[in-house]
């Protein structure tokens, strides 16, 4: 690389990679100063100078003027004065006062001179270490870049492609990146194929040594959340809004709404005529239910909407500061309000933040004669 070409290559930098100039050359200056030290057996404090304009490359050598060579922190000057050596100018980086003064007349004790000392074939050394540099700042600016873009889409679903897989992760592919999608973070019993277009969400995104890390989920909650809000109209614009989404994957999930205008059903505009809207949220998430709950400031009634699809459900608050609640439904509905495997009053609890017991009409009945 050629004087010209290394300007060449700095300004592509600058233009396509949006990095300063600045960090650029002083990457560039402080790399062929350790690539000087390292090829020229060189133990000196040195400087290298990059001429912006035409790109030549100069290395100095920086020696403390000294009254006598000492390893030790200080020395004297002319007036007996003490004068601090810096704790990195080691040995070899001093200079006497009568050999400084050939190469600056005026100089003095503790005074820091330049000597250039480029060696002739450095410039092959120097082409070496430019490109390592260049390349380095070129992989730099691109994760930085990853990470900004990535920042500003953390807890948001994507769609990507199925492009890697090991015994623990999946691999995403997410156009500049790919994120990781743990075998964990999938639904449960989902099936998942090479090659195939797949909506994930972002869970993490975070700066790593070996680039980038973007970390996915199908599992979170806010997958479903996400769902809804690309779906529904009256959600994107804010007539409906997510009150709060529970779930256990590939099981159920309970989803909270309410309507700002009171014309407007929240449940009836989420389903959709004949199920359209819904449609697409269902076969997103396969064979896991999805109930449509609607909020309500009474806790009383927001209980008994959570506990659906049981229906004529009475509810008790017994006790409000602990919440705690009694929900007493028919013989024929307890099932329903229990769930497979106590899923319903599980995230019916978590949805209302009330711990809710179940009791059927019949269990009320047999407690009341005794």
């Amino acid at each position: 690389m050629d004087s010209k070409a290394l300007i060449n290559a700095v300004k592509t930098i600058v233009d396509e990679k949006n990095i300063s100039e600045d960090i650029i050359y002083e990457g560039l200056s402080l790399a062929l100063a350790t690539a000087y030290k390292k090829n020229f057996d060189s133990k000196t404090n040195v400087l290298v100078d990059i001429n912006r304009e035409t790109g030549d490359i100069k290395v100095y050598s920086y020696l403390v003027v000294v009254k006598e060579i000492d390893e030790g922190s200080e020395t004297t000057d002319e007036e007996g004065n003490i004068v601090k050596i810096p704790p990195e100018i080691n040995i070899d980086a001093q200079i006497l006062l009568k050999d400084a003064q050939k190469i600056k007349a005026d100089a003095k004790i503790g005074d820091t001179i330049q000597v250039e000392v480029t060696p002739k074939d450095f410039g092959r050394v120097a082409a070496g270490t430019a490109k390592q540099v260049l390349t380095q700042k070129i992989r730099e600016a691109e994760k930085n870049s990853i990470i900004a873009e990535f920042n500003g889409k953390e807890f948001e679903n994507m769609v990507g492609m199925v492009a890697m897989e090991d015994a623990r992760n999946f691999y995403i592919d997410l156009g500049r990146t790919r994120g990781i999608l743990p075998k964990s973070e999938i639904i449960p019993d989902e099936e998942i194929q090479m090659g195939s277009s797949i909506k994930v969400y972002i869970t993490k995104v975070e700066s790593s040594t070996k680039g980038p890390l973007i970390m996915l989920s199908r599992k979170n909650y806010g997958f479903v959340k996400r769902l809804f809000e690309q779906e529904i109209p009256e959600i994107i614009n804010g007539t409906i809004e997510i009150y709060q989404v529970v779930r256990e994957p590939g099981i159920r999930c309970k989803v909270a709404v309410y309507s700002n205008n009171d014309k407007v059903d929240p449940i009836g505009a989420c389903i959709g005529e004949k199920g359209s809207r819904i449609a697409g949220i269902l076969k997103e998430l396969g064979n896991e239910r999805v109930d449509l709950v609607l909020y309500s400031e009474n806790d009383e009634e927001f209980i008994k909407n959570a506990l659906a699809p049981a229906k004529d459900v009475i509810v008790n608050i017994t006790d409000p500061e602990n919440k705690q609640a009694l929900a007493i439904v028919t013989d024929d509905n307890l099932s329903l309000a229990i769930g497979k495997k106590g899923s319903n009053i599980k995230l019916a609890s978590r949805l209302t933040h009330y711990h809710i017991e179940i009791k059927s009409l019949s269990q009320i009945n047999e407690e009341g004669n005794k």
